[in-house]
């Protein structure tokens, strides 16, 4: 018999198959982060646990100065109880190299200012310096626009009462999902939904008690006013191990974001009509 060819997915087909795709890398990363937890599963009865309720404000930029090389600029203000109290500040800036238009390369440099916050605070408020590199995968399946971030972090903290920097090294994998909410394909002027779920992970000398850093869980109701600015607010879920092994906070965070993208690139000439 004659074989016959192949029949095209529908769409509704298609956009099962995709969503199914995301969400297996979703439950990839929870499972790594729950195996990350699990050597703290014979300290239980030591944990202590912290639960607070936080604001981030925060504004992201990243700048065309050329076709391949760009300039990233972020700040975030974080409060403590929302808004009333601080908790951290943190301007960056990075110099971005992209490979693609779905892969690029930045490399950068962050200072943190934390104050002491929660039930288990620091005895005063401490800087850090952070140098980080860093790989950014984007692509698009279906409906789906799906991002991977790999960062990996050199930090340097004078915690509260040390006469000198501790240095640690972090690495960090955040795996994000944009969704549209009014077609097949994000346009201006229209809603999205972002999900990503970012696991922290301590290595080095310096680590002792807590190799597993931290998890952030997000999920957001965006706006995109054009393709270089959007507004996202949404819930933060930050799980974070303290260094002493022992104390371990639950914060549950309002989180407002900016985006608004800058073009520096030298336009041509335009010639007058004769």
């Amino acid at each position: 018999m004659p074989r016959l060819p192949p029949q095209p997915l529908k769409r509704g087909r298609v956009c099962h198959a995709y969503t199914f795709y995301a969400m297996k890398k979703i439950l990839l990363l929870l499972s790594l982060a729950f195996v990350l937890l699990l050597p703290e599963a014979s300290a239980q009865n030591n944990r202590r646990h912290d639960t607070n309720f936080n604001g981030w404000f925060m504004y992201f930029g990243t700048h065309k100065l050329t076709d391949r090389w760009g300039l990233h600029t972020e700040f975030q203000l974080r409060r403590y109880k929302i808004v009333t109290e601080a908790q951290q500040f943190m301007p960056r800036l990075a110099l971005v190299y992209n490979l693609s238009d779905r892969a690029s390369l930045a490399g950068g440099y962050a200072y943190v200012h934390t104050y002491p916050y929660g039930d288990n605070p620091a005895a005063d408020d401490f800087p850090e310096h952070r140098t980080y590199q860093q790989l950014q995968l984007r692509d698009n399946h279906g409906i789906f626009t799906l991002q991977h971030r790999f960062r990996l972090e050199q930090r340097w903290i004078k915690f509260a009462g040390a006469e000198d920097y501790t240095y640690l090294n972090r690495v960090r994998y955040q795996f994000r999902a944009t969704i549209p909410l009014q077609g097949a394909t994000l346009e201006d002027k229209e809603f999205y939904l972002g999900l990503y779920d970012e696991v922290f992970v301590n290595f080095g000398p310096n680590v002792t008690n807590n190799i597993f850093d931290q998890n952030r869980a997000y999920a957001a109701l965006g706006y995109r006013f054009h393709k270089d600015a959007t507004l996202e607010v949404g819930y933060l879920h930050q799980h974070v191990a303290q260094r002493n092994g022992v104390w371990f906070e639950n914060n549950h965070t309002l989180q407002v974001g900016l985006t608004y993208n800058l073009d520096f690139r030298k336009k041509a000439p335009v010639t007058p009509a004769p």
